[in-house]
């Protein structure tokens, strides 16, 4: 168990390095960051915990998008990498308006979703790599 989760947390660090770095360098793709830095004031809104600071929010942002993504990946993409990365990022693109939470940054055009779709491919395909690596 412990090589599935150092594999799926290998894959969610492979898909944020991927997404920030276009993300910063390019016009018109995904913000993934944006949609998760508002889930989580959503999420953290009636409770006392108190996330100040752009950027305070954006690294607890990260470290749960890195979790979250690194335990989906390791009980999904270590035995399915294609399809497990393909129902994130489907995910990633359906779930936020049905959540009440802004599609925008990563379903405003068809560039973006397919974008956002690869990214979750990517970094399942990278966690099955790492684990066939390690194991």
């Amino acid at each position: 168990m412990f090589k599935k989760i150092l594999a799926g947390i290998g894959g969610a660090i492979v898909l944020n390095i991927v997404h920030e770095t276009i993300r910063k360098n390019f016009k018109d793709v995904p913000h993934i960051n944006e949609l998760g830095e508002e889930a989580l004031l959503k999420l953290t809104g009636s409770t006392p915990i108190n996330i100040s600071g752009k950027d305070s929010l954006y690294a607890a942002t990260l470290v749960g998008d890195i979790v979250s993504n690194g335990m989906y990946y390791a009980t999904t993409a270590t035995k399915n990498d294609l399809s497990s990365g393909l129902v994130a990022g489907i995910s990633a693109i359906m779930l936020p308006k049905r959540m009440g939470l802004n599609d925008q940054p990563v379903a405003e055009n068809m560039q973006k979703k397919a974008m956002t779709v690869g990214y979750y491919i990517l970094g399942a395909c990278a966690t099955k790599f790492i684990y066939d690596k390690i194991k």
